[in-house]
């Protein structure tokens, strides 16, 4: 039986009906499948500027308290070496003072003269030498003149040699100098200093330590004292 116009137009617009339905089907399965992928990527993208953002922000938060670790440390630095200076200025202070209180050593001619003889043997002990010089303050020549025989007598006893001394009359010590006195070895070659201010200076960096203590308590930092 063949088909007329109007069944082939029918199965014409069913065909076409069913295509379209398809078309219409698969494009919002295309859309669907794009928004999912779209959320996908857009997710994935949003979690790794979100993730940027927080590393950002930690590297600030590490480097904001690294600076003020770094802050306080200086200040702390600051603060122990003012704390330094003061107390080196007040040591410091102390030795002046008692480099000012030298000079009442030699107005006691008496007791001077001692000091003078203990000095030049200690010098000849250091020297050891069979001939030595020794220079003073011009004020102090007669003195040294009146204590070297005792000196060298003190000298050859305790080690048992002879030593020449003589008094250099041609190179006075300074009168900045408070006193004491210097011995020369080997044609002046060796000098022991063994003046008045050579002698504290001497000391004062034998009893720091010792100064320090009593001015300001003992270190409990310090496992080795100078």
């Amino acid at each position: 039986m063949s088909m007329t116009d109007t069944d082939v137009n029918k199965q014409i617009a069913h065909m076409m009906a069913f295509i379209e339905q398809e078309a219409n089907e698969k494009s919002e399965e295309i859309d669907a499948k794009a928004e999912e992928e779209f959320n996908i990527e857009k997710g994935r993208l949003v979690q790794q500027q979100r993730l940027k953002i927080m590393e950002f922000y930690e590297r600030k938060e590490k480097q904001v308290e690294l600076q003020k670790k770094i802050q306080s440390s200086n200040m702390l630095n600051q603060a122990r070496l003012k704390t330094l200076k003061v107390r080196d200025d007040h040591v410091a202070g102390v030795l002046e003072e008692a480099k000012g209180r030298l000079s009442t050593i030699v107005q006691d001619r008496t007791k001077y003269a001692g000091i003078l003889q203990a000095l030049l043997t200690q010098g000849l002990y250091q020297l050891l030498e069979t001939s030595a010089i020794v220079r003073c303050r011009q004020a102090d020549h007669q003195i040294v003149e009146s204590v070297i025989p005792a000196a060298v007598a003190d000298y050859k006893a305790k080690v048992g040699k002879d030593c020449q001394v003589k008094l250099d009359t041609d190179n006075w010590l300074s009168k900045d100098i408070t006193g004491g006195l210097e011995v020369l070895g080997m044609k002046g070659k060796i000098k022991v200093d063994n003046t008045l201010e050579a002698r504290l200076n001497m000391i004062s960096q034998q009893i720091l330590p010792d100064i320090r203590s009593t001015l300001f308590g003992a270190n409990p930092n310090r496992k080795f004292q100078d």
